[in-house]
């Protein structure tokens, strides 16, 4: 019997370049100049990143976002094609194509970023009826696109009315506010991935164990993805947990992402949580080996070797 093809992925979101500036050797400062060991222009933007990653490990994705007419612009595009996304619904605007920087060490970054045409990405962009076509939809970054931002939670409700699962990725908030709107996207919300940091502001709490234990009351599988630590998740009242793999890190610019694409691609594959854990570790780690968010990213066969040679140590 062959297998069973791969679930096809809806994601709808942002798309920017990153410039990547990795190996500080100090924590920056206003005035002061530091060095660094390596820079990359590289495709950028939570939900692109997570498309690549679900597009190398074989499923087929389809594309949602804008870009500006410029260079930067060009640049995704050329980009997403590479990678085997498809960007026939990808619209390009007036607006300027938004840039992040990403100022990344071994253990940590810190973004800043200019918006541009992520801000003003609206649903009248696209046609509900895309829907129709996939099993899966995955939104993210829900702070950082106000135009997208209304739309989040009927997406995601209308997505559950047709079959589809959903995953909810909402990244950090650049003003700290951390509305209570988000609760009504939880509502639709099937996996839900935070990191420490965001699962802390989200609850309340100051513990991961207490605070996957608080979103697995809001959601039926909630993920924190703990770096270095691994992550833990719960799904229905048991907590799973996994404490990934140990690698040198180059850059952390996206491995949240590579692991949200590992774990779900894992989990449409009716996989363990722990198992689905495993891999998002390890998409999360290869990821981090290269600069960039999708230079590191493997395919599946890269994966499995990754995962047998770490077996054997």
């Amino acid at each position: 019997m062959g297998r069973l093809p791969a679930p096809q992925i809806l994601v709808i979101g942002e798309l920017n370049v990153d410039v990547v500036v990795a190996g500080l050797q100090a924590v920056p400062k206003m005035g002061v100049e530091i060095l660094a060991r390596d820079c990359e222009l590289t495709l950028g933007g939570a939900s692109a990143i997570f498309a690549v990653g679900m597009s190398k490990l074989g499923h087929p994705v389809t594309f949602v976002s804008q870009v500006g007419k410029d260079q930067f612009g060009d640049f995704c595009i050329d980009a997403l094609k590479k990678s085997g996304v498809s960007t026939r619904n990808v619209a390009r605007t007036d607006e300027k194509t938004g840039v992040t920087i990403a100022l990344s060490s071994s253990r940590d970054r810190a973004l800043v970023t200019f918006q541009g045409a992520i801000s003003t990405l609206t649903a009248k962009r696209f046609k509900l009826s895309l829907l129709k076509r996939h099993q899966h939809l995955h939104l993210t970054s829900y702070y950082l696109q106000q135009g997208l931002q209304p739309s989040f939670a009927d997406l995601f409700r209308r997505a559950k009315t047709q079959g589809l699962t959903t995953s909810f990725d909402p990244n950090s908030d650049p003003k700290g506010a951390w509305s209570k709107k988000i609760n009504r996207v939880l509502r639709h919300t099937d996996l839900l991935f935070v990191n420490e940091r965001e699962a802390s502001n989200l609850t309340g709490m100051s513990t991961a164990r207490s605070a996957v234990k608080s979103l697995g009351k809001l959601v039926p599988c909630a993920v924190i993805k703990l770096g270095r630590k691994g992550a833990i998740a719960i799904k229905g009242n048991q907590v799973f947990t996994d404490s990934g793999f140990k690698i040198k890190a180059r850059d952390t610019t996206g491995s949240g992402d590579s692991f949200d694409a590992g774990f779900i691609s894992a989990y449409l594959r009716d996989a363990p949580v722990s198992e689905c854990l495993r891999i998002g570790n390890a998409c999360g780690a290869l990821s981090a080996l290269r600069v960039g968010g999708t230079a590191g990213q493997p395919t599946q066969h890269e994966l499995a070797d990754f995962l047998r040679s770490a077996e054997s140590r």
